[in-house]
């Protein structure tokens, strides 16, 4: 494979367990398996991600305590590199990225990419920073070339809620149906709860935070517990782990629900969990509702701001409950539990939808990359 004179640069904090730096990690795949010379760029080269960046991608290391003391390093990251494009993503990072821009006077095309329903994360931002994200946005989205959401419901909340010109969002959906997924996925799991003979394994994977909800899925499963033997598993870390490890200890569930934290190949638990619960109370587009549907695990999902209902094209493909209903939620995995099969259908049409070299194509329009 000839390599091409174009250089791309994608920008973003760390990579983290998170879906955002999931979805730049199989972008920086796609793009470099087409020939492009690739800049992962990175506030502080850490997190869990890193080892899982292809051999052919470079890693640039800006050093930064925060994406904030990021931007000097960036500015002169662009003057020397001069990529042709640019991706950010994580509102903040993007923040910075369009201010490195102007400030490095340069003619690298800028694509921020917004991943979450900005209104209400920001409602329920802990921090004076989180809770004028949205003013933040509405003044600086407008310098980008492009605003990618990542979902119609996104596109729809930054328009009516932020406001940058409605010719510069453009809505493309994350790449998350890769070759590796399905590899991956058939890794062998020694895991006790997964042998023949046990309790079907009911599944919830995201960071542990209050936008996921998870309390509410740990509840729903006491009820479900209540009705038929089962076991309910969370990959994921965050600051929520020790009111969730109260509220397990306090229903008396500590037997039957595990909490093993993030860990590097959740579709080998997927593909052999009987269902994936997403109980959030709000989303961008769920990388994990799309993984496992792919590998035809059944799923039960929140009715709630962001792409759930796309994924599932309304229930066409799986549940939708309210956020926050216990009892529903309880009753629909109940459902699941007793009627397992996923059609053949929706597996297929999941995989075209979200496969990685459709979406790459989507990404060089943008980018003016093609």
């Amino acid at each position: 494979m000839k390599l091409s004179t174009k250089r791309v640069a994608f920008f973003l904090p760390s990579l983290d367990g998170g879906g955002a730096e999931r979805v730049l990690v199989n972008l920086a795949q796609g793009f470099a398996k087409r020939g492009l010379r690739v800049d992962m760029v990175l506030a502080k080269a850490k997190g869990p991600y890193l080892s899982q960046v292809p051999l052919e991608v470079q890693v640039v290391d800006l050093g930064a305590r925060r994406v904030l003391y990021s931007l000097p390093s960036l500015v002169r990251y662009l003057r020397q590199e001069r990529p042709q494009a640019m991706l950010s993503t994580l509102n903040h990072a993007n923040i910075m990225a369009l201010w490195a821009k102007k400030l490095a006077h340069v003619p690298t095309r800028l694509v921020v990419r917004e991943a979450n329903t900005v209104s209400i994360s920001a409602a329920s931002a802990p921090t004076l920073k989180g809770k004028l994200m949205p003013y933040l946005i509405r003044v600086f989205y407008r310098w980008a070339d492009v605003v990618v959401a990542n979902s119609r419901g996104v596109a729809e909340d930054l328009l009516r809620l932020v406001g940058p010109p409605p010719d510069k969002v453009k809505v493309i959906y994350n790449p998350v149906v890769t070759p590796e997924l399905f590899v991956k996925a058939e890794e062998p799991l020694d895991h006790p709860w997964f042998r023949r003979g046990e309790p079907p394994v009911i599944l919830g994977v995201g960071r542990l935070t209050k936008q996921k909800d998870f309390p509410t899925l740990i509840q729903a499963f006491a009820l479900v517990r209540k009705k038929r033997p089962a076991r309910l598993m969370i990959l994921g870390e965050g600051e929520e782990r020790p009111n969730l490890e109260a509220l397990v200890r306090e229903l008396g569930l500590k037997g039957d629900v595990a909490l093993p934290g993030f860990v590097d190949n959740p579709y080998k638990f997927m593909k052999r969990a009987a269902a994936l619960v997403l109980s959030s109370r709000w989303e961008g587009l769920p990388n994990a509702l799309i993984e496992a549907l792919a590998l035809g695990t059944p799923v039960v999902a929140t009715d709630c701001p962001g792409g759930s209902r796309e994924i599932l094209e309304d229930e066409k493909w799986g549940r939708l409950v309210p956020i926050g209903d216990i009892e529903v939620l309880a009753d629909a995995i109940v459902d699941v539990l007793s009627n397992p099969k996923l059609p053949e259908e929706s597996i297929k049409r999941v995989i075209r939808r979200f496969d990685l070299d459709c979406i790459v194509v989507e990404y060089l329009k943008v980018m003016n990359l093609e």
